[in-house]
């Protein structure tokens, strides 16, 4: 049976069933294919580990679970590296309908890392305003965020007794989908208070902030699930991440094999028709 003949019988449902094969098995049992971090990948890892021991660290998480998949893997990923250096953590969202979803991350890292909720890490929660939020906090984060996610006072907390605005945080890690986030942070905060930057960002919001690590702006960058990825391997990680680009992987070699051979039976039903 030629090539041709053979596409011509075959049932495209068949496509979409190895397909969905392909994307679910390395989910269930991961295949480790090996991953190269980039250098952007490499500068976000070496901020945090380059950070002292008990470092308050604002963390800006502005997304919704429509963008988990690629930011989720990295937020939890930051959150074990970041408390395994022993920082504070303030998280603070200013992307409306993420706040609950994050929350739910910080504690089940918090948890399996055994952290104290107002001592080691805080959830301020969600405040709208944007760009003016992210400015009053160079003033007061405490003023900013005068309640956090569980209604408690922000200024009683434990954690909030030495972090004033951001002269008191060594870094500011911004994981955005879009706006607002990392590139208001680089436009109101970085070069107005001088606070290290690194950010996390969907693969097509990567391009974007190019320019902000040419200039060393921006001192690290995680792009989409690939960039979570090479994290979680410079991390010795085999994560969520991970496994999406196994899944992905496979399911890019298989789609590219279908074009190969779809230009193949088209090219012999041509020449056929020629002779």
């Amino acid at each position: 049976m030629s090539l041709a003949a053979f596409f011509d019988r075959l049932d495209r449902r068949w496509i979409h069933v190895v397909t969905g094969l392909l994307v679910l098995l390395p989910l269930l049992w991961p295949l480790n294919l090996p991953l190269e971090p980039s250098q952007p990948v490499r500068a976000y890892h070496a901020a945090i580990a380059a950070l002292p021991p008990g470092s308050t660290v604002l963390m800006s998480c502005d997304f919704d679970p429509a963008s988990g998949p690629e930011l989720e893997p990295m937020t939890r990923t930051t959150l074990r590296q970041l408390f395994g250096r022993h920082c504070k953590v303030v998280v603070v969202a200013l992307y409306p309908g993420g706040a609950r979803f994050v929350d739910a991350i910080v504690q089940d890292v918090a948890r399996q890392n055994r952290q104290v909720d107002g001592v080691d890490y805080v959830n301020l929660g969600y405040k709208a305003g944007n760009e003016a939020v992210m400015v009053l906090m160079g003033q007061s984060i405490a003023g900013t965020f005068p309640r956090d996610h569980n209604g408690r006072d922000v200024a009683g907390l434990p954690i909030m007794q030495t972090v004033r605005n951001y002269s008191d945080c060594a870094l500011l890690v911004s994981l955005s989908v879009g706006y607002p986030g990392t590139k208001e942070y680089m436009q109101q905060v970085q070069g107005r208070f001088h606070i290290p930057i690194i950010s996390g960002v969907t693969a097509v919001s990567a391009p974007t902030l190019y320019p902000y690590l040419q200039t060393g702006q921006l001192s690290g960058m995680l792009g989409g699930m690939a960039g979570a990825a090479e994290y979680e391997d410079l991390r010795l990680e085999r994560g969520m991440a991970s496994r999406g680009m196994d899944a992905q992987s496979l399911a890019h070699v298989f789609i590219l094999l279908c074009i190969v051979l779809g230009n193949l039976a088209q090219w012999e039903r041509k020449r056929k028709e020629a002779a």
